[in-house]
């Protein structure tokens, strides 16, 4: 079992994100999970990323405010403890279309090995 306290979770920059700031919660550490890694994002209202795809598929799960996804030419608005899915090579933009901080878990697989 490996614990990680939310204090020690470490910033990052996620590119293509705008008035987003982001947490690594678990993950890219030689005692961490070896498949996948979990960041935790907070996005300011007017905020979001994208458009853009990237290879790898991701799920998104919001936890407090709302997030609009769009993908594939579908759009939706997820609240709290609502999630989505977004497959391998998917053009996807994500906003926070609320005037309150939006809180989202990402979860995704590491990037193939070079």
């Amino acid at each position: 079992m490996r614990v990680r306290g939310f204090q020690s979770a470490q910033p990052y920059d996620a590119p293509n994100h705008f008035d987003v700031r982001s947490l690594r919660l678990q993950g890219f550490e030689a005692d961490g999970p070896t498949s996948f890694w979990v960041g935790l994002s907070h996005i300011l209202p007017g905020g979001g990323a994208g458009p853009d795809a990237s290879p790898l598929e991701k799920v998104y799960v919001v936890l407090a405010g709302r997030v609009r996804v769009s993908a594939d030419g579908e759009e939706q608005v997820l609240e709290a403890l609502d999630s989505v899915c977004i497959g391998p090579g998917v053009r996807r933009t994500v906003t926070n279309p609320g005037n309150e901080v939006a809180t989202m878990l990402v979860v995704m697989p590491y990037p193939p090995k070079q």
